[in-house]
C-alpha cells in the first residue's frame, strides 16, 4: 500500500461497552435512555441501535480474562478489513486481534479485528460484507 492508499477511518459502526450486570445495563439503555433493543447473543452480549451506530453491551462472561480492566471500544466501519488492518499494522500499531469472521447470516459476514492505539485503548475495525 502506498502513501496515497493511506487509511482514513471516518464512520463508527459499533461501540462496545463492558458492563458489570447485563440485565441492569439492558434496562438502563432500553428503559431510561430509550434505545431500541436489537438482539442478544451468547455468552453475554446485548445490542442496541443508537441512531445508526450499534451499541454492544458486554457482560462479564463476554469480556475475557482482562474484563475488569476493559474500556469501551469504538469499532470503525471499513470496506476491506484485511487491507485496513495490514495498513495500520505497517504504520507501527500493535495488532491485538487479526481479522476474523464473527457472524454469518443471510448471505453476509461480519468481520472484526483490533489494534492498540499505544495508549492502553483498543481500536476496533468492523466489516459487513457478502459471504464468500
Amino acid at each position: 500500500m502506498t502513501t496515497t492508499d493511506a487509511v482514513s477511518l471516518s464512520r463508527i459502526k459499533q461501540i462496545a461497552i463492558p458492563v458489570h450486570t447485563l440485565d441492569k445495563a439492558k434496562a438502563f439503555y432500553r428503559d431510561t435512555l430509550g434505545l431500541r433493543h436489537l438482539f442478544d447473543a451468547p455468552p453475554a452480549l446485548s445490542f442496541f441501535d443508537c441512531g445508526g451506530v450499534q451499541l454492544m453491551l458486554a457482560g462479564p462472561e463476554a469480556q475475557g480474562k482482562d474484563g475488569d480492566q476493559q474500556h469501551p471500544v469504538l469499532f470503525y466501519d471499513v470496506s476491506d478489513i484485511k487491507k485496513t488492518h495490514a495498513w495500520i499494522k505497517s504504520s507501527g500499531a500493535k495488532s491485538l486481534e487479526e481479522p476474523r469472521v464473527v457472524m454469518r447470516s443471510n448471505g453476509r459476514e461480519i468481520w472484526i479485528s483490533s489494534v492498540s492505539d499505544g495508549q492502553g485503548n483498543v481500536v476496533g475495525l468492523m466489516s459487513d460484507v457478502p459471504a464468500a
